[in-house]
């Protein structure tokens, strides 16, 4: 139940708006993010998803892809979905993007599930966009700061229908079963190193076991340690986002695997496609691909995307 200081007449009217791409103003956004705390903080390291959910990967502040998302795959409530990380940074709109996605959340709390990606950290969005982007268009850090303390709230890791695994980064060789996920302490800055890091960082590679990841941060993990980590935890598949996938998804591993990627033609120029994957079941799952979306507003500064691939 919404509490009076955000009534669900409130949140209807500031849903609206941000569908708009219209920002809400610093004393809502607020608001909105002392409520996201108490629904989040509720919710466990590996949060218990029910069938049917739309998975969703990398969305990066292409808030006008966003939309295109929802226009294919259904707006919330009427599909449920799970997003996977990684709403801030590199795209011009990451303020409205992560608003709209946190009052939906707080709207419709069984809807929707909303994951920490690598990129919901106080220094990585200090470097990548998203700080920048508080300060242009609020004149301050204050909605930095109201979201990067909502982002240690974000559960780490999400199990569907326990069979399938949901996750930003990937495997930690510190983490044998679920049960060590939920002993985690994850209401925190993502450390620079530990299995908080690995699940947020990590990739899957094509050698076998585990070896130092290039990008600095997490390991990269060969086709027999994610074998091995679905049999002893009974899964049927490990899904995650972190890496551009040119067709939108990438199935690895011996389909073991998956990468889902929801940012079409990334930082604007990579010209990939993006997708979704729909899960019906547990042994049930399509993936639904879609193009950048049509709309050519531009944003209102003439800050650059930065040249970066993290």
């Amino acid at each position: 139940m919404v509490d009076s200081q955000c009534t669900v007449k409130e949140l209807d009217l500031w849903i609206k708006q941000l569908y708009e791409c219209n920002r809400l103003s610093e004393t809502q956004v607020k608001t909105l993010c002392e409520k996201a705390q108490e629904i989040l903080s509720q919710e466990s390291n590996v949060q218990q998803v029910k069938c049917p959910v739309t998975v969703c990967g990398d969305i990066h502040g292409q808030f006008h892809d966003l939309m295109e998302l929802f226009s294919i795959g259904g707006r919330i409530p009427d599909t449920n979905y799970l997003f996977m990380g990684d709403y801030v940074d590199r795209g011009y709109y990451s303020v409205e993007t992560i608003t709209l996605l946190v009052a939906l959340k707080v709207r419709y709390k069984d809807r929707i599930t909303i994951l920490r990606g690598n990129h919901e950290s106080r220094q990585i969005t200090q470097v990548y966009g998203f700080y920048d982007e508080c300060l242009r268009k609020y004149g301050n850090a204050n909605v930095w700061k109201f979201f990067t303390d909502l982002f240690d709230f974000l559960p780490l890791t999400a199990l569907v229908d326990e069979e399938i695994f949901c996750l930003h980064g990937g495997l930690s060789p510190s983490i044998y079963n679920l049960d060590n996920i939920n002993t985690l302490f994850r209401k925190q800055e993502i450390p620079h190193e530990g299995p908080m890091c690995d699940l947020l960082w990590s990739d899957p590679g094509t050698h076998n076991g585990w070896s130092l990841s290039p990008r600095g941060l997490g390991y990269t993990f060969g086709k027999c340690i994610s074998e091995l980590f679905c049999y002893s935890n009974g899964l049927s598949l490990i899904s995650r986002a972190h890496q551009l996938a040119m067709e939108g998804y990438n199935m690895c591993h011996d389909n073991n695997v998956v990468t889902v990627f929801s940012a079409p033609n990334y930082c604007y120029r990579c010209g990939n496609q993006a997708a979704i994957m729909q899960i019906e079941s547990g042994s049930k799952y399509f993936f639904l691909q879609f193009d950048p979306a049509p709309v050519k507003r531009k944003p209102n500064s003439d800050h650059p995307v930065p040249d970066y691939f993290l």
